[in-house]
């Protein structure tokens, strides 16, 4: 027997060539690499096992699809009722921010026994823009009062699109961290705040933060860095003169 593999060159194949269900269509005509669209009987077999298997598998076939309706009407229920609650949460916001604003900070963390405060939406509410937002207020809030660890607690749960209001949450956590002698805490977030979406109008401030944070640290080197990334990428800055003068009292700590 040959061993010649059945190709579209071997004999069989231009015997196959020479076969046609039409006898007055070209031989060239016949396209051996499609046979369905050249043998009614191939499509009939071919279509004919698709049903049995449809046939077999039903019941799984039928799972998969409830599947996948359930899914995605699951996940147009879940953005349905997530904007129902973002809107009620920014309805509770609207007073707890209005207190906040006039610095009642104690009606604007715990509400004023008809509108929520700022910790219940944040915690009623997460998950929604304006729980999130409830974070950042919060934290400022009890950063205020003097309640640091919850000052981190609800920042760290905060985070935002808005490069500027973002940079000013990592910011307030440095406050927090050095407020608790946290230093190298508070000095690498101040160092976030600087560098992210880095302008000239925040970014020499918290770097000055920065600094000084890296000296109650002991770490002068670190405060140098700080110092010398004002004088050299902010020199307009107003807080370069204070940069050049810190720097050196640094120098003379580090004994440079």
């Amino acid at each position: 027997m040959s061993k010649i593999p059945f190709t579209g060159k071997s004999p069989q194949a231009r015997q196959q060539q020479q076969v046609t269900s039409d006898p007055l269509q070209p031989v060239e005509a016949y396209n051996p690499e499609h046979p369905l669209l050249e043998d009614p009987d191939a499509l009939a077999t071919r279509l004919a096992n698709s049903e049995d298997f449809l046939r077999r598998n039903k019941s799984v076939l039928l799972g998969l699809l409830a599947v996948v309706v359930l899914a995605v009407a699951g996940g147009f229920g879940y953005y349905i009722w997530r904007s129902s609650q973002d809107g009620k949460a920014q309805a509770a916001m609207f007073q707890a921010v209005d207190y906040w604003e006039a610095d009642s900070l104690q009606q604007a963390m715990k509400g004023d026994g008809r509108n929520l405060g700022l910790e219940r939406i944040a915690s009623e509410y997460s998950g929604t823009d304006a729980g999130n937002l409830a974070n950042f207020y919060a934290g400022a809030a009890a950063l205020k009062q003097g309640n640091f660890k919850a000052a981190v607690d609800f920042l760290e749960d905060f985070s935002s699109d808005d490069l500027l209001v973002q940079a000013r949450a990592y910011a307030l956590l440095g406050d927090a961290h050095l407020e608790q002698n946290q230093n190298k805490e508070a000095a690498d977030f101040y160092n976030k705040a600087a560098n992210h979406n880095a302008n000239e109008y925040f970014s020499p401030i918290y770097l000055l933060k920065e600094a000084t944070a890296r000296e109650q640290a002991n770490d002068y080197a670190g405060a140098i860095s700080a110092y010398d990334k004002i004088l050299t990428e902010y020199p307009a800055a107003a807080e370069a003169a204070e940069a050049r003068q810190y720097k050196a009292r640094a120098e003379g700590l580090a004994g440079k």
